[in-house]
């Protein structure tokens, strides 16, 4: 079964930062468009080693974002690349990127309960 992406529940919507966010079985999807500049580390602080406790696996639409890993390594993401970010990362967006990604549920959860708290929209 599809669902169109625009009627996936909007999960944060802070302008031009927007989430949408479901949860299928074990795993959860979000669609996620954010604008260039946004550090996520503030968002992080609290969660363990104020770091993303998610696995994610995903495809970049469109924009860059470059990840730090809980090593210290980095990488960047470009639209049209798939990827896999293991769980102890955090984010800095380059450019205006969209991208959808997929991980397990309890995580997953737990960011996007931690954020909309963090942005005042819990």
């Amino acid at each position: 079964m599809g669902t169109p992406i625009s009627q996936l529940p909007i999960e944060l919507d802070q302008g031009a930062l927007e989430t949408r966010y479901v949860e299928e079985g074990e795993m959860a999807i979000r669609h996620a468009r954010v604008p260039a500049g946004t550090d996520m580390s503030p968002v992080l602080q609290g969660l363990p080693g104020d770091r993303c406790p998610s696995p994610h696996w995903g495809v970049v639409l469109e924009g860059t974002i470059r990840m730090t890993h809980a090593d210290g390594s980095t990488e960047v993401a470009r639209a049209g690349e798939v990827y896999h970010w293991p769980a102890g990362h955090t984010a800095f967006i380059e450019e205006d990127v969209v991208f959808i990604e997929v991980g397990p549920v309890g995580p997953m959860r737990e960011f996007g309960d931690h954020a909309k708290r963090v942005l005042g929209q819990a």
